[in-house]
């Protein structure tokens, strides 16, 4: 019996996705290296709909009301797509607490939003045409001391509805 399940252990192994397979991409990439003990929050960006264009990564507090609001982001990454794959981007976190990731895949690197661009929530909310903003306590991620790996699948408008893009 032990035969069996340790081959398949094995290729299990072989298979499974590792976030730390590409470093990290970003200004704040020191702090998701190993060894590091600063608390990070490595976000795995996919789900792109074109390799085209910026990624916009921002970070927000434990405050509801400073949520999405204009000015309220405790940090701000922008880094042009990469050729293929997921983006692995690093953002330092002040200190251990509770945070929110909100990304933005600007399409055409314009810099303004517009209906072809794409956007994700730490915790993949569902979002609509109606209600694109989720709450705080929907999307709120507690970082420890050291990485915390988040995965943002990012979602984009379809007709009349807005989700991940069907492979």
């Amino acid at each position: 019996m032990m035969k069996m399940v340790f081959p398949f252990a094995l290729a299990t192994l072989a298979f499974a996705p590792a976030v730390s397979a590409q470093a990290a991409l970003g200004p704040d990439a020191a702090a998701c290296a190993p060894g590091s003990n600063r608390p990070a929050v490595l976000v795995n960006v996919n789900g792109f709909k074109n390799r085209a264009g910026t990624i916009r990564i921002q970070l927000y507090g434990s405050n509801p009301s400073e949520f999405l609001a204009k000015g309220k982001k405790l940090r701000r990454i922008d880094l042009p797509v990469t050729r293929g794959g997921p983006m692995n981007v690093c953002v330092a976190v002040p200190k251990p607490g509770t945070y929110a990731v909100a990304v933005r895949h600007d399409a055409d690197a314009n810099g303004k939003s517009n209906w072809n661009d794409g956007g994700g929530f730490s915790n993949n909310p569902r979002i609509s045409l109606l209600d694109l903003k989720p709450s705080l306590k929907e999307v709120a991620i507690n970082v420890g001391g050291g990485i915390k790996p988040v995965n943002v699948v990012l979602n984009y408008r379809s007709g009349l509805s807005v989700g991940p893009i069907a492979r």
